[in-house]
């Protein structure tokens, strides 16, 4: 091996270690930039959060998870456990608030029965227990609210007070500003999920965790 083979070897290899250290900082200032994004809000947060909408975890959580639900959807019980797992995972980091999205019949009473569990501190597990009970009541087109109610009451619900409770003008405040927030954002289907303003497309179980995941480890 000559001198001149030895020079262009190692150019070579300086070329290549310069070439890996460029694709590594790439990469970095990729993540960072999507971490950025993702902490960017792109819809007005006087539309996502509303001083009186359920949440979970710190108020001053770095990120907030939005998830606009119908408590009749399919798909919003089928990402129930989904969410809950954020929660579990992020106990600190992430604040999960839910906004009422009443498409299906009988929704709009669910949602009732929810807020009148709210004012007995029974909201958690009367949710837990319509979500996972709901194919028993959420039948579309003919719901079956009496079993809504039974369901309710089994997760501790005080059934009386909240008949009265759901009609209380607060209640329907909360249903009219969602519906009206709904409207605004062009909420078209549920569950739709906004990351710190963000609207997250095209998701699935797996991808909403890792959504949130990166957006917590990049921060």
């Amino acid at each position: 091996m000559n001198r001149r083979t030895l020079i262009l070897g190692a150019s070579a290899l300086g070329v290549a270690a310069f070439a890996g250290g460029a694709f590594v900082l790439k990469q970095r200032r990729d993540a960072e930039a999507e971490a950025v994004a993702a902490a960017t809000p792109t819809e007005d947060q006087a539309l996502l959060v509303r001083d009186y909408s359920p949440s979970f975890g710190p108020a001053d959580a770095p990120f907030t998870l939005v998830e606009f639900f119908d408590p009749s959807c399919e798909a919003c019980r089928a990402y129930h456990p989904v969410v809950q797992e954020i929660r579990r995972q992020f106990p600190t980091q992430v604040r999960v608030v839910l906004r009422y999205t009443v498409f299906h019949e009988g929704s709009d009473e669910a949602v009732r029965i929810l807020e009148a569990a709210r004012m007995q501190d029974k909201f958690e597990p009367v949710l837990d227990a319509l979500l996972e009970q709901q194919p028993g009541w959420a039948v579309h087109g003919s719901p079956e609210m009496d079993v809504a109610w039974e369901i309710a009451g089994a997760a501790g619900l005080d059934p009386e007070k909240a008949e009265t409770d759901q009609f209380f003008p607060g209640i329907t405040g909360i249903l009219n500003q969602d519906a009206a927030d709904v409207e605004a954002l062009a909420i078209r289907q549920t569950p739709t999920f906004f990351l710190n303003g963000k609207r997250l497309e095209n998701f699935s179980a797996d991808s909403l965790i890792a959504d949130v995941r990166f957006a917590v480890e990049n921060s």
